[in-house]
């Protein structure tokens, strides 16, 4: 029996080595053949990666974490709890997403100085607005931000409030 120790306070516990991408898997955990776990990636407790969602750089999905679709989780980006990642969102950098977290769609991400998280909002005209939501001080947004993703740039706005 192969063991690995994802240092989350278990110690060796069975693991191996996904077929597809070479990520340590806990045998606990669920992850479909189809879906890619990177090298250095992780996947462990009751976590289930599948369809075609990606998992790499030294990202980490676990608990009762589910990341599937297309979804893309990578860099140094975790995904726990009972937080859910679908569809075509991606969570890269050093963002969280965990609790009861959804991300069905758009962007979460960490950079040196702020947490974002981006929704995508389809306008009835056919255009689509991204909306910011930073969660942790020191972010005091006034202005609109500007961000390059993919050679694509992005206005970010305050998440509106709903009531």
């Amino acid at each position: 029996m192969t063991t690995y120790d994802f240092y989350d306070g278990n110690g060796l516990v069975p693991a191996h080595e996904h077929p597809n991408g070479g990520g340590w898997v806990a045998d606990t955990a669920t992850v479909n053949e189809s879906a890619y776990i990177g090298q250095n990636a992780q996947v462990y407790g009751n976590a289930q990666v599948y369809g075609n969602a990606r998992v790499y750089g030294t990202a980490q999905v676990y608990g009762n974490a589910r990341v599937y679709g297309t979804a893309q989780v990578y860099g140094n980006a975790q995904v726990y709890g009972d937080a859910r990642v679908l569809g075509d969102a991606w969570v890269f950098g050093n963002a969280e997403v965990y609790g009861n977290a959804r991300l069905v769609r758009g962007f979460a991400f960490a950079t040196e100085y702020d947490d974002w998280q981006i929704t995508e909002v389809i306008n009835g005209d056919g255009t689509t607005t991204l909306y910011a939501d930073a969660e942790f001080e020191p972010v005091k947004q006034t202005e609109p931000r500007t961000i390059v993703l993919d050679g694509v740039e992005y206005e970010l706005r305050a998440l509106k409030e709903t009531k």
